[in-house]
Formats: structure tokens, sequence, C-alpha cells
């Protein structure tokens, strides 16, 4: 799976788990358009969010903070020497 910026990588989250982004919102005490600058990659979460968010989602915050769960792999693939 390709690598995600954090915002997109919420909105799938989100999308996922079934919540709108006012219910998303509401469980992190903080304004819908709020999420919605972030899922645009207008602005990012603030960090001190990150661990509420990951435990939303049922991710790490490294997770969520790479756009990407654990053992997957992204599109690209590395170069070996």
């Amino acid at each position: 799976m390709e690598r995600k910026s954090i915002g997109s990588f919420i909105a799938v989250l989100r999308k996922a788990n079934g919540l709108t982004q006012r219910e998303l919102a509401d469980k992190l005490s903080i304004s819908d358009k709020a999420v919605s600058r972030w899922e645009r990659d207008e602005t990012a979460p603030d960090l001190s969010l990150i661990p509420a968010i990951a435990e939303i989602f049922g991710v790490t915050s490294d997770e969520l903070l790479r756009g990407e769960r654990a053992g997957e792999k992204s599109a690209s693939p590395r170069k070996t020497s």
C-alpha cells in the first residue's frame, strides 16, 4: 500500500470506521472544520492529539504519522545494492 499523508490516512481510517468528520471531532473535542482541514492537507493535527487519534482508530502513533499500517508495503520498491 502506498504511504499517505497523515490527513489522507485519517480520512481513510475515519471512513473505514464509519465515522463522520463531526463524530471524530466530537471524540477529540475539536471542530469538524479542523478534521476537514487535516483531510485536505491544509493543516496537520496538533501533536498532542496524535495518541488519541491513534487510539480511536486502533493504530499506533507511529503508523498514524507514517500514513500506513505496520507491515504494509509501499507501492514503490526499494532499491538494493
